[in-house]
């Protein structure tokens, strides 16, 4: 019976997606459904539809779906306004998840048709959504302290906290008008919160001293640039919820110490994930961590004040870790690095940014010791060479993302030891590595055949031959990116049509690549979503012409710098890519205002053309100005 009306409402808001009556559509003489169906059915239908797109669809039909979907969301992600907050508990009354973002804008224009004010370049979602509340009861100026108070307040927070007493997830990311205050008022009434996100939030000690005395089942926390905060909130907040934290993340929080990690250590014998980027946390604290904290799955440190002790201690005691991530350490050396590989044999994932010394020796302790891994960057640290990645790919056989970025002492050899014994590999990134070229791409090809994502950059030496080995052997693959790699051509392009289906292409800056090249593509790979040839001077309009014939799911396109692209092939490329959503075309001299309207005109589906300013003509500002954004901008 579900799966019956699930297939009849599919059908139904295919064909009824503008109905806005109050009394449901006509279905060939007689609505079956609304007549039929209580609403505790259609509520449960609504429960198994699992794509947005979908509900919202059904939600269009009539007033009463609208009405009846509304009560199944448990999810919602808004712009903050306290006056919108009001009215969310009488429309979403199964609300179990809410984020609020104040870092959500709006181009002016959207709004300008509704108040003719002066208003800031971009303002908030919530000043739009209270300005459209408050239409003709009072309208907001442009000072500052006007715009202020339509942020979510300590009062909007309360109010939030009565209408959804129930709630599990709370999201409050840059909402700076917040204080300790509003924070507790929630917390009390919120006391089954399990998730809360105070990103950028300035709330002080208080607000996070009720959280923990009244939100016993909280088990996820992010802290990061809560300037306000100081040990004494933390360390009473571990005090309350100790036994039930999982996740905790820090950052930039000057007046957090070490004394917080202690009672982190101390009291949070469950948590899981630990996230710390602060130059006040040292040795002590980290050490407290791993020793009170053994189920420790998670680690992600920039602490420049943390060394190989403190690693050594996560060693000895996290046996359990799966992810470690380092970031711009300069004290930490091979020493902690082997602690890890011979004690965290659990290692899946392993990050190390601008670790300047480490060297061969850390990573081959790693490859020893954490045969499970699975994902490894290195990026940045410039002492590990060739041989550390030759132990990587003789020893991790269940290795399936590598990222080598700005390694200029890692060589062909390596990728020849990774292409031999990772053959489970399926996402590659190289980003100047100026040292690895088409003989490391062969081995790779040959022995990853699983590659489905592969994303090259300023790599020099790889060229046609390593590419064409990929199209040849990797017919998984449907991401490729090779940004600024001047030896590939038309050639290695066609051999990738031959042999992938594509959905992501950027070729951007690849200047041998012309018409021919993408002509392949677009032949080859009908199901090409995103393509950037930006830069590409030798590309024309044939190649336009044949996208827009053979690739119609194509929704991105980036055009920029393209001298020999006209509006005539901007014109054969919209003819049938009626699913296109962004077109950036800046810097293409063949373009005229003309080819910028035929794109608007021609692309129901438009959100974001990206041109010059002069080239768009007073309609077509008038008819598409919200999706229009210009690199230059008078001053």
């Amino acid at each position: 019976m579900i799966f019956f009306c699930y297939s009849f409402l599919s059908h139904i808001h295919l064909n009824n997606t503008k109905h806005t009556d109050p009394s449901p559509p006509p279905m060939r003489g007689h609505d079956w459904i609304n007549t039929s169906l209580p609403d505790e059915l259609i509520v449960e239908i609504f429960s198994y539809l699992f794509s947005k797109s979908t509900r919202d669809a059904c939600s269009l039909v009539c007033r009463r779906w609208f009405r009846l979907e509304r009560r199944t969301r448990t999810t919602l992600r808004i712009g903050a306004t306290h006056l919108f907050l009001t009215l969310l508990p009488t429309r979403f009354s199964n609300l179990r998840n809410l984020y609020i973002d104040e870092r959500l804008s709006i181009p002016l224009h959207l709004v300008r048709h509704q108040f003719p004010l002066s208003f800031p370049s971009h303002i908030s979602i919530s000043t739009l959504i209270s300005s459209f509340i408050s239409q003709g009861k009072r309208r907001p100026t442009d000072d500052e302290g006007d715009l202020d108070s339509l942020c979510l307040s300590d009062a909007g927070l309360s109010s939030l906290g009565q209408g959804f007493p129930k709630l599990h997830k709370l999201g409050l990311i840059w909402c700076s008008n917040v204080s300790s205050d509003g924070l507790a008022s929630l917390a009390r009434k919120c006391t089954s919160l399990k998730a809360l996100d105070l990103q950028g939030c300035y709330v002080g000690d208080q607000g996070l001293i009720a959280v923990g005395q009244c939100c016993k089942q909280l088990e996820e926390l992010n802290l990061r640039f809560c300037e306000g905060l100081t040990d004494t909130g933390l360390v009473e907040l571990a005090l309350g919820v100790g036994k039930t934290l999982k996740s905790l993340g820090v950052a930039a929080c000057a007046k957090i110490t070490d004394i917080s990690m202690e009672a982190v250590g101390s009291h949070c014998r469950s948590l899981e994930t630990l996230s710390l980027d602060s130059e006040f946390i040292h040795n002590k604290g980290l050490l407290s961590v791993a020793q009170g904290c053994p189920i420790l799955k998670v680690l992600k440190l920039q602490c420049i004040n943390v060394t190989d002790d403190a690693l050594k201690a996560v060693g000895t005691n996290c046996r359990s870790l799966e992810l470690l991530a380092l970031y711009s350490f300069q004290r930490f050396t091979d020493k902690g690095l082997r602690a890890i590989g011979n004690g965290c044999k659990k290692l899946k994932n392993l990050t190390l940014i601008d670790c300047y010394f480490l060297s061969d020796k850390g990573l081959e302790a790693i490859a020893t010791g954490c045969k499970e891994l699975t994902h490894l960057e290195v990026n940045g640290c410039h002492n590990i060479g060739t041989m550390g990645l030759e132990y990587i790919g003789r020893s991790c056989q269940h290795l399936t993302e590598l990222a080598l970025l700005y390694c200029h002492r890692i060589g062909d050899v390596s990728l020849l030891e990774v292409g031999r014994g990772c053959k489970f590999l399926q996402v590659l990134h190289l980003v100047d590595c100026s040292s690895i070229g088409d003989d490391a791409m062969c081995s790779i090809a040959s022995g990853c055949s699983n590659l489905k994502k592969l994303h090259i950059r300023r790599c020099y030496k790889i060229g046609n031959k390593g590419i064409i080995a990929v199209g040849k052997h990797c017919n998984s693959l449907t991401d490729l990116s090779i940004r600024f790699c001047d030896r590939v051509g038309d050639g290695a392009l066609t051999a990738i049509a031959e042999g992938c289906s594509l959905h992501y292409l950027n070729v951007s800056g690849c200047h041998q690549i012309g018409d021919a090249g993408v002509i392949a593509i677009a032949r080859g790979c009908p199901q090409l979503c995103y393509l950037d040839v930006s830069v590409l001077q030798n590309l024309g309009d044939m190649a336009m012409a044949e996208l827009g014939e053979h690739c119609t799911l194509l929704k991105e396109i980036v055009l920029s710098h393209c001298r020999q692209i006209t509006d005539v092939g901007l014109t054969h490329l919209v003819k049938s890519c009626t699913m296109l959503e962004s077109c950036q075309m800046v810097y293409c001299s063949g373009i005229t205002s003309a080819g910028v309207a035929t794109v608007v005109s021609s692309c129901p589906n438009i959100k974001k053309v990206l041109v010059e300013k002069w080239k768009v003509s007073q309609r077509t500002k008038r008819r598409a100005g919200s999706v229009i954004a210009y690199l230059c901008v008078d001053l």
